[in-house]
């Protein structure tokens, strides 16, 4: 890593963590290169003169990757981990004191196939009858399969594992070991854990839980099951479900239920996290508000986790989280007026964040600039490739100073 002398970084620029320290924590979502200082396609200078941003602006990190089972845990067993990446994130959050985010524990994607392999041949058809919109956790049914955020399919890495399957006791083991140990290391340091991410089904009211290997096996309860494993390991730990499109209001309802019920049971689900990948032709205050009305129905914290707003043509009328489509999606150029329209729609979201600042704990950008964000063709942070901020900086700024003179 480059000495800090080398930062081109102003001490005393405006930073969002002050901005909003009296409301809510703002974060963004690092990669490897930012705590090791290797490892990405950015030069070192640039990797440095992002990691400056990052000290400057934010006061809460989570891992892009380098937590999700497939590259901390790519081995089966106690000698399959692989924790060097994860614990440079969490020395470069308690050295910076930032809160830490661990990101994530149980996904259907990025998951390597070791842990649905067993001995039990896979149905013949895995198109099973839709779940009840009832969500009850402990019914085991499935839904038909969906696009996983890496391509077809959901679960064993990028894509379907369609061997041999464990048996429900097998994988319900191997979840536990897994949280247990990846919690257990972090305990106390890494604060808030997303448990569950993306359990919820896109698509009509019928069908509440996306299909995946987790469900077929376990049955929905492995996601009450999730959250048992991990308050086990740290009982201090906030922890929270994840999931995208929940601008959309027949998602919101499916996770009305799932929470409810997870509720009902007992579960230990502490805090919403709602991704927010946004787009410039809808995101704004409207949107954003009644999603916001909605969840806080459920008498949760939120933490926005994902949050970032695609300015290209493409993609547009999309709220989903998959990383093949929205490459495809954000091709084509910018819309017109791409800064201007990208300023109005995180005013208007950061508006919607401050009028619901009781219950919006966290918002967390998912990206430090538009070179690296996973939507880069779609120019959707607030600081462009070389750091510089852009006007949506300018006017997310501005609903700050508006809501410090309103207090």
């Amino acid at each position: 890593m480059l000495a800090a002398s080398t930062l081109p970084a102003a001490e005393n620029a405006p930073s969002l963590k002050e901005a909003f320290s009296a409301h809510f924590q703002v974060g963004t979502a690092l990669n490897r290169s930012h705590v090791t200082g290797s490892g990405g396609r950015r030069s070192s200078e640039q990797v440095a003169q992002e990691v400056a941003l990052v000290k400057q602006q934010f006061n809460q990190i989570t891992a892009e990757n380098d937590m999700k089972w497939q590259l901390i845990h790519p081995r089966e067993g106690a000698d399959g981990y692989d924790f060097g990446p994860a614990d440079a994130l969490v020395n470069f959050g308690r050295s910076n004191r930032m809160e830490i985010v661990g990101h994530t524990l149980v996904w259907h994607s990025q998951i390597p196939n070791w842990v649905f392999v067993g001995t039990n041949p896979p149905p013949a058809n895995t198109n099973a009858p839709a779940v009840a919109a009832r969500a009850d956790t402990n019914t085991a049914t499935t839904n038909g399969p969906r696009r996983g955020r890496f391509g077809p399919g959901f679960g064993g890495g990028f894509g379907r594992y369609d061997g041999p399957r464990a048996s429900r006791e097998e994988l319900l083991q191997r979840m536990r070991d897994h949280i247990h140990t990846v919690v257990g290391r972090y305990k106390g340091q890494v604060k808030v854990w997303d448990v569950v991410n993306e359990a919820l089904a896109d698509g009509g009211p019928e069908n509440v839980f996306r299909n995946s290997l987790f469900l077929e096996i376990i049955g929905p309860n492995f996601i009450a099951k999730a959250f048992q494993y991990a308050h086990e390991a740290d009982p201090d730990a906030v922890l929270r479900y994840n999931d995208y499109g929940l601008e959309n209001p027949v998602k919101i309802q499916k996770l009305v239920t799932l929470i409810r019920s997870l509720q009902e049971q007992k579960v230990p689900i502490h805090a919403i996290g709602t991704q927010a990948h946004l787009n410039v032709s809808t995101a704004g205050f409207d949107q954003m508000d009644r999603s916001l009305t909605e969840l806080k129905k459920l008498g949760l914290p939120i933490h926005v986790t994902e949050l970032d707003i695609n300015s290209a043509q493409g993609g547009q009328r999309g709220t989903g989280a998959d990383i093949s489509a929205n490459a495809a999606t954000t091709q084509g150029g910018l819309v017109s007026d791409a800064d201007q329209k990208l300023a109005t729609a995180y005013a208007g979201v950061f508006r919607a964040f401050l009028k619901h600042r009781d219950v919006v704990k966290m918002v967390t950008f998912w990206g430090v600039n538009d070179a690296v964000s996973w939507r880069a063709q779609g120019k959707p942070l607030l600081f462009d490739g070389d750091n510089k901020p852009k006007p949506a900086f300018d006017a997310v700024m501005a609903e700050a100073g508006k809501a410090a003179v309103a207090d």
